[in-house]
């Protein structure tokens, strides 16, 4: 992400920008991007692109939702093994923008796994983020008291604490065996979904199901030279677009959420940059031939 083309771009990018808060003749500030939503099971809207805070921490953490807010993001994404809902909370605030119109998502810890332990937890998380309610509460990993778990996460749905729950990294078979005792239908999974790892069977056994998918580490932290991939950077030119814009514009014409992260302003405004092209048939064909169908994060997914 930090290479010396895609720099430049940015700084292109950040001249081009309008100031904050100084409307310009002829121009959208970004505060006025509509950013499409998909539509959940429940019919809760949920933004097509938001931003991740995994890693940001403190100050850093703060600073950099605030600075999303102001550039349009309204999905601001935590978790709870996170350790910022404090630092993001604060970001919320500092950025004056309605509760209502933000979409936040936070997640259950495998440690604190069970009926009451979620419970418990999520209004630790609420206090912490400073909201009376979360628009999306996700079971970070398919690992603990799975049921007694998603039993919480129903409870707590019914009365009002979450929008809308879900899971996050639940394969097909799990899921399944999720369905078998669930009163209520997880409405989104958020998993590893990037060029070099598309889970296109996962993806198709959560459309058949009814949950929509939100894809976590969209730029896959830059691992495989993302950044710098032929492929990519073919279509980017195409364009007159960056390789983080076509991927994250690839993502969201598969139909998913995606919650690119940073603390850079920059990038942040330039991933908003997305939706005023399309990626043809071709540029879609080719992207599918970058995919490994290996994780990139295998040490994440220790069992």
């Amino acid at each position: 992400m930090k290479n010396m083309t895609r720099k430049l771009l940015l700084l292109f990018a950040v001249l081009s920008l309008p100031l904050a808060g100084l409307a310009q003749p002829g121009k959208i500030t970004a505060p006025d991007l509509k950013i499409p939503a998909l539509t959940l099971s429940n019919g809760v809207k949920m933004p097509a692109l938001g931003f991740g805070t995994f890693t940001l921490k403190g100050d850093t953490a703060e600073k950099s939702v605030a600075t999303a807010i102001s550039l349009g993001y309204r999905l601001i994404d935590t978790a709870a093994i996170y350790g910022n809902e404090e630092a993001v909370g604060a970001g919320i605030r500092k950025s004056g923008v309605d509760r209502s119109t933000l979409f936040i998502t936070t997640k259950l810890w495998e440690s604190d796994a069970g009926y009451e332990n979620a419970k418990k937890v999520l209004e630790t998380s609420m206090k912490k983020l400073g909201v009376k309610y979360v628009d999306l509460y996700l079971i970070h990993w398919p690992r603990g008291d799975i049921k007694g778990s998603w039993k919480a996460m129903e409870a707590l749905y019914e009365a009002g604490k979450a929008k809308a729950i879900g899971v996050s990294n639940f394969e097909p078979e799990q899921l399944k065996e999720l369905m078998k005792t669930a009163r209520i239908k997880p409405m989104v999974n958020q998993i590893e979904f990037h060029p070099f790892f598309q889970q296109k069977a996962a993806q198709e056994a959560n459309e058949k199901l009814g949950i929509k998918v939100q894809a976590w580490s969209p730029f896959a932290q830059g691992r495989n030279n993302l950044f710098t991939n032929p492929t990519l950077q073919a279509i980017a030119k195409k364009h007159n677009k960056t390789v983080a814009q076509v991927t994250l514009r690839w993502e969201v014409q598969n139909g998913l959420s995606t919650i690119p992260r940073t603390s850079e302003r920059a990038e942040m405004a330039e991933n908003l940059g997305i939706f005023d092209f399309t990626l043809d048939a071709a540029d879609m064909e080719k992207i599918s031939t970058l995919d490994t169908k290996t994780s990139l994060f295998p040490e994440w997914r220790k069992k």
